[in-house]
């Protein structure tokens, strides 16, 4: 059993004056701080071939996602449906999609489209002989959750303990794996990895300038430490950031991937690299989510716990919008899809997923060891976790991001854990 790995990326660096999203308000990039990539994978065997593609973007549209695949499958003959195309939750990118007052630039992410297309290629192209290994170790000095619980029985998303005498505690935990899957050659060099972790990157986001944030720094600290390609899957990070309320330290981008580029490195080190797999493959399964049935207190912003970040006009001025959209399309349908290796399985989960909900999908599809990739194969926005929204915050608050039913959180991990557990 033949196993071949093949690894590529492409410069999607928009040009100067393209509008930006990650902020709710209309921003303009008008300073480049680093490259943004879109990085392509390609693993396979006489038994079964998977592709990923990452992009350093905020998010990527369900029908995004489908032009790519249409495009690799006519282009490359590759089958499109065991290709998983994610996001990096990057908040310093080009609009790719509608988000608050920002419109998605069509012909940025046109242009988009046609080099995902031609990296996947190069990846092809690239193939050899390979050796794979996977594992995973743990990071607890990078992220932190978010949502700090106050006296009054509320959560207040970015809450402060340093500077809020109404701090209890944080809501709940952060998910401190970080997963890896590394490919070599068979003389032992470095072809890619593939690496998994939960944490916004929000780093520069409220300005004009553009950057691919901490899992930019993580790629080019694994180019210097060896690993010319990485393809980084983001985790179920809806609330989980690189700020911390109870020290009060933010972690900088650069310290960020820094740090995420050492724990794989050492992950790799430690690994058993495999000539071949038993199991590979993909499938996946589109679910139907009901949307929320919004009270007048949460259509107003005015329900206990609401939090509108930024400006909070701008949820008013989209509130029609939101409406007629829940009225003519009362459900949102969303692509969960599981790539098997072996004994370990990646799900992909196309929002702004809570970090319990991952951990609930880690927990529950054991015997197998299952990485969960957020923000890919589409977006349907935040999907908090049932409790979340009793005592409300950012990520609950009724808006065109957060709009589906409390229920929402749960049908995807069913649908995720079952897949995982019937395999192949």
């Amino acid at each position: 059993m033949t196993l071949k790995a093949g690894f590529a990326e492409i410069d999607i660096t928009p040009p100067i004056g393209t509008a930006k999203i990650g902020w709710l308000k209309v921003l303009t990039i008008d300073r480049i701080v680093d490259p943004l990539f879109a990085h392509a994978g390609v693993i396979e065997s006489d038994r079964g071939r998977v592709g990923f593609i990452v992009l350093d973007t905020l998010s990527v549209r369900w029908s995004t996602v489908q032009e790519i695949r249409k495009g690799i499958s006519k282009a490359h003959g590759f089958p499109g449906e065991c290709v998983m195309v994610g996001a990096t939750h990057n908040h310093g990118g080009p609009a790719t999609s509608n988000t608050g007052e920002v419109k998605r630039d069509e012909k940025y992410t046109a242009g988009m489209v046609e080099k995902c297309v031609k990296v996947f290629g190069q990846a092809l192209a690239n193939r050899v002989q390979a050796q794979i290994g996977i594992g995973s170790g743990f990071e607890f000095n990078v992220a932190a959750n978010r949502r700090v619980v106050l006296r009054e029985g509320i959560t207040r998303t970015h809450g402060h303990f340093p500077t809020d005498p109404r701090s209890l505690h944080v809501e709940g935990p952060i998910d401190p794996e970080v997963a890896v899957i590394a490919a070599r050659s068979t003389d032992g060099k470095p072809l890619g990895a593939i690496i998994n972790f939960a944490c916004h990157p929000t780093h520069l986001g409220g300005t004009g300038d553009c950057t691919a944030g901490w899992p930019g720094a993580l790629a080019s600290e694994m180019k210097k430490l060896g690993w010319p390609v990485t393809l980084f899957l983001q985790g179920a990070a809806g609330e989980i950031h690189h700020s911390n309320p109870v020290t009060g330290v933010d972690v900088s981008m650069e310290t960020a991937g820094r740090v995420i580029a050492e724990d794989a490195v050492r992950i790799i080190k430690e690994m058993k690299f495999r000539d071949a797999l038993a199991t590979i493959g993909a499938r996946a399964r589109t679910i139907q989510l009901p949307h929320r049935k919004a009270s007048d207190e949460e259509i107003k912003g005015t329900l206990r716990g609401a939090q509108r970040f930024v400006d909070p006009t701008i949820y008013d001025r989209g509130m029609p919008a939101l409406l007629e959209r829940i009225r003519s399309r009362p459900m949102q349908p969303a692509e969960v899809q599981a790539v098997f290796l072996d004994d370990h399985a990646i799900v992909s989960i196309p929002a702004e997923y809570f970090c319990m909900l991952g951990l609930r999908i880690k927990e529950e599809s054991y015997p197998k060891r299952t990485f969960v990739a957020a923000y890919a194969n589409g977006m349907v926005g935040y999907v908090p976790s049932r409790e979340a929204f009793k005592r409300g915050g950012y990520e609950t608050t009724f808006a065109m991001s957060s709009r589906l039913a409390p229920e929402a959180g749960d049908m995807l991990a069913d649908c995720a854990i079952e897949m995982v557990r019937a395999g192949l």
